[in-house]
């Protein structure tokens, strides 16, 4: 039986269908829908997480944002997980998102990402640069706030999980022998927080019920792939694009640095190599998950952002 927290997730949303495949992608949408891309946030979930991911921050976020805006991308949370015809690839997930975007009517806002959701962003972001997004959210980046996210593949520190689930071979068999025991202990060594910034047992099977619906955790070696794109297109588009979009648009990257698979060195890596007129904030002893670990600490790091930055475009 689904967590009654997690059902009542499910009634503050929407289903919208993504094309060409009608997919089934919930979405919510928080505050006055006709809120200015200004005063809007849209929030960009990883792996292996849902929009559920930010429910401890949502109501902090809106004292800042008239309007939030959060997805299930395809393959997570409620959305469907499709087992043939869907690739997983960045660019399909980005592709996805916009779609959802598009029918809620979201003509642009401050993204604020984690884990592969800075991914999908990044391929947002290479659009932008180029000048390829649509009319309708043309202009629509107001900010760009990146946390803990593998946006630098040779920085990161892969769990064993991960690097097993992307061989071919190995991947899907391991998917199919998964189990909440395998997923507590991955979690516990990817996030890495110390103290009053661990995860509860809650937040880790709460985690758990959403990979399960539809037999997600049977799909683990098809979600992996996005890693796969990074290795692709990291060095060659997304990294110069975000450089390029860095001199349109502000860029925070706000990371916890007790993470044990996106670690430190990727943050300031990014700040130094990347976007150096970025504002980097770091989160001592923050693990991975740092919004559902830490969300006060998120909280008042994402916030001071846009406050100390006045980001209002």
């Amino acid at each position: 039986m689904l967590d009654p927290a997690l059902q009542d997730w499910k009634t503050k949303g929407d289903f919208y269908s993504v094309q060409p495949l009608n997919l089934s992608v919930f979405a919510i949408d928080l505050g006055n829908p006709q809120a200015a891309p200004k005063d809007t946030a849209l929030m960009v979930h990883g792996f292996p997480e849902s929009s559920y991911s930010f429910h401890k921050v949502v109501e902090g976020l809106r004292t800042r944002f008239a309007r939030v805006v959060l997805v299930d991308l395809p393959g997570y949370g409620f959305s469907d997980k499709p087992e043939a015809d869907y690739s997983y690839s960045l660019v399909a997930q980005a592709d996805a998102l916009m779609q959802v975007w598009m029918q809620m009517s979201v003509s642009g806002g401050h993204i604020i990402c984690h884990d592969m959701g800075t991914s999908v962003t990044t391929e947002i972001v290479s659009r932008l640069a180029v000048s390829q997004l649509p009319a309708w959210f043309e202009d629509g980046v107001q900010s760009l706030t990146f946390t803990n996210g593998s946006m630098v593949l040779e920085l990161a520190t892969l769990t064993l999980m991960q690097k097993l689930l992307l061989n071919k071979k190995i991947g899907p068999t391991l998917s199919q022998l998964s189990s909440y025991k395998m997923f507590q202990g991955t979690i516990a060594r990817a996030h890495g927080g110390t103290g009053d910034h661990d995860l509860s047992g809650e937040d880790v099977a709460q985690l758990w019920q959403f990979i399960c619906l539809q037999n997600g955790h049977r799909k683990n070696h098809h979600l992996i792939r996005y890693l796969n794109d990074r290795r692709r297109y990291e060095k060659t588009r997304w990294l110069p694009s975000l450089a390029l979009a860095a001199e349109r648009v502000p860029v925070h990257f706000c990371w916890g640095d007790a993470d044990q698979v996106a670690r430190v060195a990727m943050a300031h890596y990014l700040k130094k190599n990347i976007c150096p007129n970025s504002t980097l904030t770091i989160m001592p002893n923050v693990g991975h998950f740092c919004q559902l670990g830490s969300p006060d600490v998120w909280l008042e790091s994402v916030l001071s952002f846009y406050s100390t930055n006045n980001q209002t475009n």
